[in-house]
């Protein structure tokens, strides 16, 4: 039924979120999160079936605890991470391309024969390292 009166509907800025930490996951700010196939999230690393998430905004240790006893908080947006070497470094002419993850402050130009999860979209590459767009709601990972 359509609405009759106002209707005060919740928003979000969709820039940050918060994720369950992994059984024995540790999270560094600054870093990758990705989201393994359980729905729990640990540090970014070369591994297949993962879904980056974000990058954390704080430290946060889950060794000792259970999936889901610890929560970290990621923000989405476009950052710059380490890029990788020889054949697989990134440059100008991959801006627009995905990049993949090698741990959670290294991007790569190539799934690495299947052995990579997406990371993002590579938005530039400069001084600070490879830009990469972070999104997982974009529709990039389908």
């Amino acid at each position: 039924m359509a609405l009759t009166k106002n209707r005060n509907t919740p928003q979000r800025l969709n820039t940050s979120r918060s994720h369950a930490l992994a059984a024995g996951a540790v999270v560094f700010a600054g870093g990758i999160v990705a989201m393994a196939a359980s729905g729990f999230v640990a540090a970014g690393s070369t591994a297949t079936g993962l879904v980056a998430v974000g990058v954390a905004t704080h430290y946060q240790d889950n060794t000792t605890g259970d999936a889901g006893d610890q929560h970290v908080d990621v923000r989405i947006g476009c950052f710059a991470f380490d890029n990788s070497l020889d054949a697989d470094e990134i440059t100008a002419a991959d801006v627009g391309k995905p990049c993949y993850l090698v741990d959670d402050h290294t991007v790569a130009k190539t799934d690495g024969e299947a052995a990579r999860s997406l990371a993002g979209i590579i938005d530039g590459v400069d001084d600070f390292g490879v830009w990469v767009v972070i999104d997982p709601t974009s529709g990039v990972y389908l």
